[in-house]
């Protein structure tokens, strides 16, 4: 007979689950809104950003909660896999396949995560390039002096 905390465990690990779903969504939607630069796509993804953002923190507040409750009941309180590790043998298989299940998403957020920023990046440098361009009207102006090069050597013909 599993323990409230082992069924908790599985609620938990169940609405992580459905969370992580729904932000690797959203980070291909914006991916794709930042490939098409869709600023109005991009807007209207902010409620559903907000509400994941919100979903998130709950589900860390609960992993804390989760933890303790773990201590409290003499399990380990490090994190979830070594609380995980103290449940009877009948839970401990699919919650360890849930726990991992979890990492390797969150694996997968990441690089999500950053897919995004690279491709954010290269358009605010393109931006830049672009401002730079435009502000000097496609001259390029010289790094020193007044772009008007010696003619001599500089030690040896040098004007007083």
């Amino acid at each position: 007979m599993t323990t409230t905390w082992e069924q908790d465990l599985a609620e938990f690990l169940s609405e992580l689950s459905a969370t992580q779903d729904d932000l690797l969504a959203l980070l291909q939607k914006k991916r794709e809104c930042l490939l098409r630069a869709d600023v109005a796509g991009m807007t209207a993804l902010q409620p559903q950003e907000e509400s994941l953002v919100a979903r998130l923190e709950t589900c860390h507040a609960r992993r804390q909660q989760l933890l303790e409750r773990a201590g409290a009941d003499g399990a380990p309180s490090k994190n979830l896999r070594a609380a995980a590790k103290s449940l009877v043998k009948s839970g401990k298989r699919d919650t360890q396949h849930a726990l991992d299940a979890a990492a390797s998403r969150a694996k997968i957020l990441q690089h999500h995560s950053l897919t995004n920023w690279v491709v954010t990046q290269r358009s605010l440098l393109h931006l830049a390039q672009m401002l730079e361009i435009i502000a000097t009207g496609g001259r390029a102006q010289p790094t020193y002096g007044n772009g008007i090069a010696p003619s001599g050597g500089c030690l040896v013909d040098q004007a007083a």
